[in-house]
């Protein structure tokens, strides 16, 4: 099992950024795909996650409207399109493959190896 982030980058406020992260070992659509992000001296926050038996999505409410999470079964990968980027919004993003949505890390069991976001003012 494994997970594979990659994107990110640098961008100024008000921009866009995705990050992709392809399974390996397992069908994506099988599991739950959080996604959490951690800024320095901060703890582990989740930003979202989609479900494995309807797809459906939650935010966490400080993304809500400008981040979107979608899941290509095909390519096996799931896809976090952050939209209208703050520079609070700078963080290593992490995806997470658990059994079921969860804003907890705790509940999510193999880790993608993060990817850095940084959003200049």
């Amino acid at each position: 099992v494994q997970l594979q982030a990659s994107g990110g980058g640098w961008v100024q406020a008000d921009g866009s950024l995705s990050v992709s992260c392809a399974a390996s070992g397992f069908s994506l659509d099988d599991y739950a795909i959080g996604w959490f992000r951690q800024a320095p001296g901060k703890e582990r926050e989740g930003v979202g996650c989609i479900s494995s038996s309807d797809g459906s999505v939650l935010y966490a409410d400080s993304v809500k409207g400008r981040f979107t999470i979608s899941r290509d079964n095909a390519k096996n990968t799931a896809v976090l399109q952050m939209n209208s980027l703050k520079p609070e919004d700078t963080a290593v993003y992490y995806c997470a493959q658990g059994h079921y949505c969860s804003d907890l890390p705790r509940d999510f069991r193999s880790w993608g190896q993060g990817t850095q976001v940084t959003v200049s003012s």
